[in-house]
């Protein structure tokens, strides 16, 4: 099986980039998901909600939230979701800290790791 055919999961924090991501790829052809894991107090909830083949980890900083969204939260905030993620983070396949990558350097970056990808 292809990583085109494999279930791709996408997880991080608010404003990491896990929409632009899954629809970037989806454009692409691969089947991909973002998964709102970082509002879940269960530290498995983006097994229960997806169960990926493939999992892919986007990070970002507090100031970068801000510049992506109007978000009224805290540096406190953004570490109580990353804390939530743990998990996740831990089964992670691929991490990219999108805080200083254009959308089109994070796709890359996806595309190049899911194409070399050994099933």
């Amino acid at each position: 099986m292809n990583s085109k055919n494999k279930l791709i999961g996408i997880v991080g924090p608010c404003k990491s980039g896990k929409t632009t991501l899954s629809n970037g790829l989806s454009k692409l052809g691969f089947n991909a998901k973002g998964i709102a894991q970082e509002h879940s107090f269960s530290p498995q909830m983006w097994r229960k909600i997806t169960n990926p083949d493939i999992l892919i980890y986007l990070d970002v900083n507090y100031e970068n939230t801000l510049k992506r969204s109007d978000l009224n939260w805290t540096p406190a905030d953004l570490e109580e979701q990353i804390k939530r993620l743990l998990h996740a983070f831990a089964g992670a396949d691929l991490y990219i800290e999108t805080s200083d990558l254009t959308i089109p350097e994070v796709l890359s970056k996806a595309v190049t790791f899911l194409e070399n990808f050994i099933s």
